[in-house]
């Protein structure tokens, strides 16, 4: 019996590190694969684009890259749109430069545009992206055709906070921060509290939207090389940084869920009615990863875009 449970726990062991390397060669791989440096005075900007047309900047939200900013508008390219996604600071193969301010990243961002020889593109900031989103609008007024922000984190609930500490202690190890990612896929409680979602919503989304939390999921991996930039987020989703949103010249769409576990409807109302030209669309669930939502947000956004780019 003894040498039994000492085979079996070999086996398992021997079958979670094998599952372990392969997921993050693949991963490492497809990060390979998609993104691109650009050298600028922030230091290096880890980015990917997709799609042709009117220029879209995509900042993605806590725990993502690049990655995670095109598997949450990817079909927005099928709509006419070039997404430009960079990594924020510290995410990925982007610089911490000495200021990580909101300001500084969207300084950045224009550099990255001028790079790319764009003059003038609309956002979509998600998550932790709002503020950068709206400092890019108020220091680039002529450059910012229009904004759009899903799921706004402008200011985090104390809660959301204490889990963002765990993460960055999980987040150190790669093996802890992909772990949490492989248990998450069989426990759905921990699903929604990673990614903001009521349980039983996940519970009753469709294979397609299970596929794509999945891919959320996986996006925060390689876990180490995100770890810097979600310290970064950690103080970035404050009232402490914020601009003067009157000043925001372009039309702002923002669209958020009531059942938000990172309350970011309320966030989304007061900057809709904070702007000279603001929008709120609330749903009644979907959560933070819009859950069940998603393809009605992707529709606004290509809607409102159309209008204003």
């Amino acid at each position: 019996m003894r040498r039994f449970l000492i085979l079996t726990s070999f086996a398992a062991g021997l079958a979670t590190a094998l599952l372990y390397r392969h997921d993050i060669a693949k991963t490492k791989a497809r990060l390979k694969r998609m993104g691109t440096v650009a050298t600028t005075s922030f230091g290096p900007i880890d980015f990917a684009e997709l799609g042709d047309g009117a220029p879209v900047l995509v900042l993605h939200g806590t725990g993502g890259g690049y990655d995670q900013g095109l598997d949450m508008t990817a079909s927005l390219a099928n709509e006419g749109f070039r997404l430009i996604a960079p990594s924020r600071f510290g995410y990925l193969r982007t610089a911490l430069p000495a200021d990580r301010s909101a300001a500084a990243q969207a300084d950045a961002y224009a550099e990255l545009l001028d790079r790319l020889g764009v003059e003038r593109s609309a956002v979509i900031g998600i998550s932790a992206g709002a503020w950068p989103a709206l400092h890019f609008a108020v220091r680039y007024p002529k450059r910012c055709a229009a904004v759009v922000l899903l799921v706004p984190a402008t200011d985090l609930p104390r809660r959301t906070r204490i889990l963002g500490r765990v993460l960055t202690r999980l987040f150190a190890y790669d093996f802890l921060g992909w772990a949490m990612v492989r248990l998450s896929g069989l426990f759905p409680a921990l699903r929604g509290l990673m990614v903001g979602t009521p349980a039983r919503v996940i519970r009753c989304a469709s294979p397609k939207e299970k596929s794509r939390i999945r891919s959320i999921l996986f996006d925060s991996l390689p876990a180490r090389a995100r770890l810097g930039g979600i310290r970064i987020d950690l103080d970035l989703c404050s009232p402490d940084s914020a601009c003067a949103l009157e000043d925001v010249a372009c039309p702002v769409l923002a669209i958020s869920t009531e059942d938000d576990a990172f309350q970011t409807a309320g966030r989304a109302r007061e900057v809709a009615a904070a702007v000279p030209d603001g929008t709120a669309v609330i749903y009644s669930s979907g959560g933070h990863a819009l859950v069940g939502r998603y393809s009605q947000a992707v529709r606004e956004t290509a809607v409102f875009l159309k209008a204003h780019v």
